[in-house]
């Protein structure tokens, strides 16, 4: 009997407590733990949008805050949360090439005096002449929507075997383009002219986008091509050095790839 009135004064004083610490004088909370918390059996937390049923979760779900005030809830974390019509960053890759490509004076492209007609979007690269692709930067992405805006970014250094320049002028004209699954999204037409020093060598930048690609596997390439030259039969070099002024870290060429999406079809979120 004497137990039994122990225990009853016990429970009595915890229900009168505002809070209860354990390892601690100065508890912080309704129930504060300083220490190790060991859970053998379940935890719940109650669904405020249930009827405040308490809810133990499912195989593999975590708690997640909802801030101050409110319970946590348990989420299912295999995707990440995403809001209707909105873009997503669903990719993102950059890929690098130190081999580039070469062209002699032999090697011009017979598009160099076609370009209006010859440069076209969605052309297909077996269509264009003399387009060298660089090796490296040929890459597979992968699309999951059906409504999507991909990126891309290319950069390298040309280079071109130029004498110190004269009279005449001395230039070479060239073009680089990127395309998905051997079709141009993107051309850039450049001039490299001799100087003052020899050897001339330019940075090269180009920036595409491509809108709503089909879902599934795609190659993303870039390939290049020498048009035409003026007064001058020397080499050529994208990506990669033709003279001795630079090297090979300094020309390599570089492209950069951003998927963005609207999510459409996921697995079920379960709260």
């Amino acid at each position: 009997m004497k137990k039994l009135y122990s225990v009853l004064l016990v429970i009595t004083g915890l229900s009168l407590s505002a809070q209860i610490g354990i390892k601690t004088d100065a508890p912080k909370a309704t129930l504060d733990v300083n220490g190790d918390t060991n859970f053998r059996g379940k935890l719940a937390v109650m669904n405020v949008s249930d009827n405040n049923k308490l809810f133990e979760g499912s195989n593999d779900q975590v708690l997640v805050s909802q801030g101050e005030g409110l319970p946590p809830l348990w989420k299912t974390l295999r995707i990440p949360e995403y809001e209707a019509n909105k873009f997503y960053l669903i990719f993102n890759n950059s890929f690098s090439d130190k081999t580039g490509v070469t062209f002699s004076s032999t090697e011009e492209s017979t598009n160099g005096s076609s370009r209006s007609t010859s440069f076209t979007k969605n052309v297909a690269y077996s269509t264009l002449n003399r387009f060298k692709k660089i090796a490296a930067l040929s890459q597979p992405i992968t699309i999951y929507s059906a409504q999507s805006k991909t990126y891309f970014q290319f950069e390298t250094v040309v280079q071109a075997a130029f004498p110190v320049n004269g009279d005449p002028d001395i230039s070479i004209d060239y073009a680089c383009g990127i395309f998905v699954d051997d079709k141009l999204v993107n051309l850039r037409q450049r001039n490299i002219k001799a100087s003052s020093a020899s050897s001339t060598f330019i940075t090269h930048n180009q920036i595409g986008i491509a809108d709503n690609l089909t879902k599934g596997q795609h190659t993303v390439s870039v390939a290049c091509s020498r048009l035409k030259s003026y007064n001058t039969n020397v080499n050529l070099g994208i990506g990669i050095n033709v003279a001795t002024n630079i090297d090979s870290f300094i020309t390599q060429s570089s492209l950069k790839v951003d998927v963005y999406e609207v999510p459409q079809v996921f697995n079920t979120i379960l709260n």
